[in-house]
């Protein structure tokens, strides 16, 4: 479904990190010309204590259980407990244990079975060991993540959220790819049968994903025309670029939230699902889950946040002499958002609700210019700054190399 791959000949500035994660020796595979040492019985660690010491009991953490509860279970008295939770007040906060989460009791091999370590999992990479024995000594630790350079491909039947998970791939790819793409491919209007294919890095613990990214080079046909992307560095950091040299990032975003439907367009004339009454509709209404977060298209200053009638809750951005974007029927408002501030493309401004005249959570999207309201998905905005062109050649070899993998790579329905 997906694999590994390595770029030949990648040579030039800015490629230093390309050549290393696709050219450097897979884990596991020892370097030549170490010398052989005899075998050696190494026990095996885990939190980095030795499994073959201890009998180890699995748990998971249960709703309203606390340290307290965990460990008197165990047999640990209350006061050894108090004094673990004053200890770990610097490292650790115990009241940040949460449901759901697992748990490790490490306890003696014989038959009192004595609690020596609890190891609490913050997380899939970090975890916290309390030490049970007189000293009550507390840890952080971490566990080794994995990375690993892959290419994968993908047909889309429904959409691509669905095509990742169909495919056996991460589904945040999805929302990496609506980033690279977030001023190019309208992710709203992704058709049966678009595909893709893309060189990316996935990170893992313990044979478990932990995230993506970066991704390096995207092959995306959308109706019919493809759009590539490539991560390219120059002097104040990577960006994403077409074959041509252009850059995929523009004025304003595509969209201001991720992943969901239009469910109402721009119109002249629409039949208000409240009001039963037909009125224009002079947005697009894009329906989300309640909490979905919201954010700016674009750079710009707030200048208008409140609730207003019908609206509800409502952020109005003037982006320049042109433009101007309305958000309404927020649930509430982003951090730091108030009249008068300013914002950044992709700032989170506010989070899908249903205040105001509403029949469920949707973001009511509105975009002006020159104060006259046009059609939020009939935006044409003008591209960032092309690859300089002191990095012109530098960049032909990456997009050269890269695009030659991309096409080594077979389309996976």
């Amino acid at each position: 479904m997906n694999k590994k791959v390595i770029i030949p000949g990648i040579i030039g500035l800015g490629l230093l990190a390309i050549v290393t994660l696709f050219l450097v020796k897979k884990p596991g595979f020892p370097n030549s010309g170490v010398a052989e040492t005899a075998d050696l019985h190494l026990p095996e660690m885990r939190f980095g204590l030795p499994v073959d010491s201890f009998n180890i009991i699995e748990g998971i953490v249960k709703p309203g259980q606390n340290l307290g509860e965990i460990l008197t279970g165990f047999g640990v008295p209350m006061s050894k407990v108090d004094q673990l939770s004053r200890n770990s007040e610097e490292i650790f906060d115990v009241r940040k244990i949460r449901s759901g989460q697992k748990f490790f009791l490490f306890q003696s091999p014989d038959t009192v079975m004595k609690a020596c370590y609890l190891v609490y999992e913050n997380n899939l990479v970090e975890y916290v060991i309390f030490g049970l024995s007189n000293s009550m000594s507390i840890s952080r630790g971490e566990k080794k993540v994995q990375r690993m350079q892959k290419s994968a491909s993908g047909i889309i039947a429904s959409n691509l959220w669905n095509t990742m998970t169909d495919n056996d791939l991460n589904p945040m790819l999805a929302i990496e790819l609506s980033k690279i793409y977030a001023w190019t491919i309208d992710f709203f209007g992704i058709q049966k049968g678009d595909k893709f294919r893309l060189l990316y890095e996935e990170q893992f613990v313990d044979t478990v994903s932990t995230g993506v990214g970066p991704v390096y080079a995207v092959e995306f046909e959308h109706m019919g025309k493809n759009y590539y992307a490539f991560r390219f560095s120059q002097d104040e950091g990577f960006d994403y670029f077409d074959d041509k040299g252009e850059n995929l990032r523009k004025a304003f975003l595509k969209a201001p939230l991720e992943f969901s439907r239009i469910s109402s367009r721009f119109s002249g004339s629409r039949l208000h699902p409240v009001l039963k009454i037909r009125r224009p509709h002079h947005g697009v209404d894009y329906a989300a889950p309640l909490g979905t977060p919201v954010v700016s298209i674009g750079d710009g200053t707030v200048i208008g946040k409140g609730y207003q009638g019908g609206s509800g809750n409502f952020v109005k951005i003037r982006h320049n002499a042109v433009y101007t974007t309305m958000y309404l029927h927020l649930s509430r408002f982003g951090k730091g958002v108030s009249t008068g501030s300013r914002v950044q493309q992709g700032e989170v401004i506010g989070y899908v609700g249903s205040t105001g005249l509403s029949t469920g959570p949707h973001l009511d999207f509105r975009v002006f210019m020159n104060g006259t309201p046009i059609d939020p998905l009939k935006i044409d905005a003008p591209p960032g700054d092309p690859v300089k062109t002191d990095y012109k050649q530098d960049f032909i070899h990456t997009r050269d190399s890269l695009t030659v993998c991309l096409y080594s790579i077979n389309w996976h329905r």
